[in-house]
């Protein structure tokens, strides 16, 4: 069985502990992020994942879904923490806190780890650096039914609070990979994949193109798009009508756009 404790001073190590998981140093550091919302913490627990650590508001409404979670955590051996709620605010970083919030341990995210069988539709952006598109492409991901989101070069970290809240709880039922380009395509070219770009290079028309799973489709920086040579490399790019001003859409929204075109597709 697990244990149990309360604490009630900012100063207590825990505390200090906790909060620094919202630093990308400190969490890679310690293996593990922070997520918060019985929402949250109650889709990882029906994909399996459960938090190594509970933290709770002493002054909570009962729920059955959060009585079931602690009693999971406590049997897994886990710890459960009652805080007060602006203790739990100063781990969160936010002024009105959800009354619950759970540590879990980072994820495999090697292109090792991963699948391609188990989804026609995967996900890539490279280098993207905000963590609220990141989170949406997850989102989007579990929406579509997508394997996962696979984070090419430089992106924002998807284990941060920002990302983490994003996601909508997306970030436990996608698989994530982080890799370099130099990584990334030998893997894609070694088994079946084909590649697609939101290019304007020799693109066709997104609602007419011919996907083919498994398809991976990937969208590129906010404001740079992705490097020429990436969409050379790429079997198929795909390109969106833009009939106001923009000349682009945002990059999660091109990506969400090309996933559900695809679905269309593929079936």
């Amino acid at each position: 069985m697990g244990t149990r404790r309360t604490i009630t001073g900012f100063s207590n190590p825990a505390v200090k502990a906790l909060r620094a998981l919202r630093e990308k140093k400190h969490r890679k550091a310690a293996g593990k992020f922070l997520a918060e919302g019985l929402r949250l913490l109650t889709d990882a627990r029906a994909c399996g994942k459960l938090p190594e650590v509970l933290v709770m508001a002493e002054r909570r409404d009962p729920h059955p879904l959060l009585t079931a979670l602690e009693a999971d955590v406590l049997t897994a051996g886990g710890e459960v923490i009652e805080a007060s709620e602006d203790i739990l605010a100063k781990i969160t970083g936010k002024d009105n806190p959800q009354a619950v919030a759970g540590v879990f341990a980072e994820f495999d995210t090697s292109l090792d780890a991963l699948d391609r069988s188990r989804a026609q539709i995967w996900l890539v952006a490279q280098a993207l650096r905000d963590p609220g598109n990141l989170g949406t492409m997850l989102r989007t991901g579990d929406a579509v039914g997508a394997g996962g989101l696979i984070l090419i070069d430089d992106c924002a970290d998807p284990f941060s609070v920002e990302a983490v809240r994003a996601s909508m709880g997306a970030v436990f039922t996608q698989q994530i990979a982080q890799a370099r380009w130099e990584e990334f395509l030998p893997w894609l070219r070694s088994g079946p994949g084909q590649l697609v770009a939101a290019s304007l290079r020799q693109a066709v028309d997104y609602r007419t193109a011919p996907y083919a799973a498994p398809c991976f489709l990937m969208v590129g920086n906010e404001s740079r798009g992705l490097p020429e040579a990436y969409e050379l490399a790429c079997d198929l790019r795909v390109t969106m009508p833009m009939k106001g001003r923009a000349d682009s859409l945002n990059a999660a929204v091109a990506g969400a756009v090309l996933a559900y075109e695809a679905l269309a597709h593929l079936g």
